[in-house]
């Protein structure tokens, strides 16, 4: 990312940025400040003073700010892609055969990645013009709708990177529905299937690594390609505060956000370095039950690249 790519970002959330300290700040973590959109019981963009930018409908699941600053945001019922101005210019609704949207990204080739549940679970390729271009069957082991599957990604090759909450597994997609790659979370070093490590969103890392926040579990953990775990922060790291962590995003810094969906009351959000410090944590009221979110600047600087969340 830069601003030259984002104007209307920029406009959003890096003007009159003070250097005076938010109240969703940590005291020993003076010397961060973000920026960033929450989705969740509320739809908000939160600048790096703590005031709202940009406020929209509540009970989003997922989304992002796309180059140009429009956000794209999943409900359970639709998708819509929607101006600073509050104006929807795409629109994605839930076939009637199913029970929930789950997943919005904006892929490579311009179509937009959505996720239904239900009796046919599958990703949805939806073009500009909002026609269904490719389907893609998914495998969730389970007719739970609301617990097959959540924050699909699709992968710089194409593939998809979908979780599969009961199956502990996350699962690697081609275009055509064959699972090529499957990683657990069930495993030992994680706590086993007692520790319910419902994989909820996986994020296919430029090391090649695969980040996952795992909900019950209430930790997240970082895989290499072979399945092995390789990093994790759990509540021992952080006092408990993790509370169903739905939500994550690697930084450039390397650094990693949580956001904990429980949390309805006192800190969502919280910013770990590799070495497990806590370095920010945001408890605004806006971040409440936070589904998922992203970071979009630190001290007055655009996370750069394509958002690893």
């Amino acid at each position: 990312m830069n601003t030259r790519l984002f104007p209307v970002l920029a406009a959003l959330v890096l003007a009159n940025c003070p250097d005076a300290l938010s109240a969703a700040e940590a005291p020993a973590a003076a010397a961060i400040r973000h920026s960033y959109l929450v989705l969740g019981g509320k739809t908000a963009i939160i600048g790096e003073d703590g005031t709202a930018r940009w406020e929209y409908r509540g009970g989003s699941r997922d989304g992002f700010i796309l180059p140009g600053g429009n956000a794209l945001i999943a409900w359970s019922d639709r998708v819509e892609e929607v101006t600073p101005g509050k104006k929807v210019v795409f629109s994605y609704e839930r076939s009637p055969e199913n029970s929930e949207l789950g997943t919005t990204q904006r892929l490579y080739n311009g179509n937009t990645l959505v996720t239904e549940l239900g009796k046919r679970p599958r990703l949805l390729e939806v073009s500009p013009e909002g026609k269904i271009v490719v389907e893609v069957p998914l495998q969730p082991e389970t007719d739970n709708a609301h617990m097959q599957t959540r924050m699909a990604r699709q992968l710089r090759n194409g593939n998809f990177l979908v979780p599969h909450l009961l199956a502990f597994a996350v699962k690697e997609y081609t275009p055509e529905g064959r699972v090529v790659r499957t990683l657990k979370t069930d495993l030992p070093e994680l706590g086993g299937r007692p520790a319910e490590n419902w994989p909820f969103t996986a994020i296919r890392l430029d090391n090649g690594n695969t980040l996952v926040s795992l909900t019950h579990g209430n930790k997240v953990a970082e895989l290499n390609p072979a399945g092995d775990l390789v990093w994790k922060v759990t509540n021992e790291h952080v006092g408990g505060q993790f509370k169903d962590p739905c939500g994550s995003q690697r930084l450039a810094n390397g650094n990693t956000v949580v956001g904990s969906h429980a949390a309805n009351q006192g800190v969502s959000m919280i910013e770990v370095n590799p070495e497990h410090q806590i370095v920010w944590t945001s408890d605004h009221p806006l971040a409440a039950g936070v589904h998922h979110f992203q970071i979009l600047t630190t001290n007055g600087k655009p996370e750069p690249g394509m958002p690893q969340k």
